[in-house]
């Protein structure tokens, strides 16, 4: 049995197209930006001594990078492919 969804079966919800819409304002040079940021203030806190804030920032820096490749995914590709065809 095939339980794959093909493009155009399922429609996304309102609440993900606006986040999708609002993000996709947001250049993708931010995110990584943003991970470069917390990686660099990371390592100033850990130099510092303060290993838990350190260990704390140091962890946004994957989320950070998964959310602009999913910016990038969706301003490449868009987020709906019945949105486009309507």
């Amino acid at each position: 049995m095939d339980y794959r969804v093909h493009s155009g079966q399922i429609e996304e919800d309102q609440v993900s197209s606006y986040l999708e819409s609002q993000s996709a304002k947001v250049p993708s040079s931010f995110y990584l930006g943003a991970a470069l940021a917390s990686m660099v203030t990371s390592l100033g806190l850990k130099a510092a001594g303060k290993d838990h804030a350190a260990l704390f920032i140091g962890q946004w820096a994957a989320p950070f990078l998964i959310i602009g490749t999913y910016n990038k995914m969706v301003k490449q590709h868009g987020s709906d492919s019945i949105s486009k065809a309507a």
